[in-house]
């Protein structure tokens, strides 16, 4: 039986079971996410704040769309607006991705760069983001068009506590005792936080931050600049609930590095850096102590490397 659009193809990833990249005490098990057709996890709320924004109005049939992205939130939203009948605008710092900028064009949005405030190529810094959401807001406001504004928008938590948590819920078999995810704007984490927490309030939610750049854990910012791009922006979402995390987990670029690495050589997963400090991020958790030797971890392998 065909399917209606690319729409159905968002959301149902299957849960991979790490056992050749990891051999420490427990288990990690991660959401295929670069599966998705737009290449990674913010497919799920690219077609949520969009459905949302058409059913109450706030986006009316062929409107354009405009927002600020590090390249997978646009790339979510390319696929979406080709499937609605949207025309589709991202302003990108200059130092994201190339590659993710390449598949946005060719999905058939209009990318314009931003250029960077205090980063540089491959290291996008909160100055940098702010520079590209502050002109996805001048050109929303000069055409009239949708602004997505991802940070505040709920329906992305929505997204990942009735799909993504509760799809791991049913593919695990049960609650799990851990639960990963690097913070971005936080709909990933949070979303599937409520969602494990309401069906076993004793599982260990842990947030994972850049090394250097952990808003979340209390600390000053060190290290604005880091590797794991759409993460560790030096702030705290605008939705954060505080209360769903039970740890801050540190990722540094070396850390993240070798288990991009082990992740493709051992598992044939290639992924983007956020994947790989999900990951090992999880295997810092199973190693801490705060759960039993069989435990389950779960996280979500963010996007593809080809990517990157």
């Amino acid at each position: 039986m065909a399917i209606s659009s690319a729409l159905d193809l968002i959301g149902s990833t299957p849960l991979i079971a790490l056992q050749r990249a990891y051999d420490g005490p427990g288990r990690i098990v991660a959401k295929a996410e670069f599966l998705q057709p737009g290449g990674s996890v913010k497919d799920r709320a690219a077609r949520a704040i969009l459905l949302a924004a058409r059913a109450d109005g706030r986006l009316q049939p062929g409107m354009a769309v405009v927002e600020m992205t590090s390249g997978n939130m646009g790339a979510g939203l390319a696929v979406v607006c080709a499937a609605l009948g949207h025309p589709f605008i991202a302003t990108m710092s200059a130092g994201n991705s190339p590659a993710r900028a390449r598949m946005m064009e060719g999905l058939g949005a209009k990318v314009v760069l931003v250029p960077q405030v205090e980063g540089k190529p491959g290291q996008v810094t909160g100055a940098d983001v702010e520079a590209a959401a502050f002109e996805a807001r001048r050109i929303a406001a000069q055409l009239g068009a949708f602004y997505v504004d991802q940070f505040n928008a709920i329906e992305a938590v929505h997204a990942h506590e009735l799909g993504t948590g509760a799809e791991i819920l049913a593919q695990a078999g049960g609650p799990v005792d851990g639960w990963v995810a690097a913070v971005g704007t936080g709909a990933t984490f949070m979303g599937a936080a409520r969602a494990l927490k309401l069906a076993n309030a004793a599982t260990v939610c842990g947030a994972v931050e850049p090394e250097g750049s952990e808003p979340l854990a209390g600390r000053k910012v060190a290290k604005p600049r880091h590797l794991i791009q759409g993460t560790g922006y030096g702030l705290v979402p605008p939705h954060w609930d505080a209360t769903l995390m039970d740890l801050s987990l540190a990722v540094s670029d070396a850390e993240a590095e070798s288990w991009h690495r082990r992740l493709a050589q051992r598992e044939g997963l290639y992924v983007g850096y956020s994947a790989a400090a999900n990951v090992c991020a999880a295997a810092k958790l199973l190693a801490s102590g705060r759960l039993d030797d069989g435990a389950t971890v779960a996280t979500v392998l963010c996007d593809t490397g080809l990517k990157y």
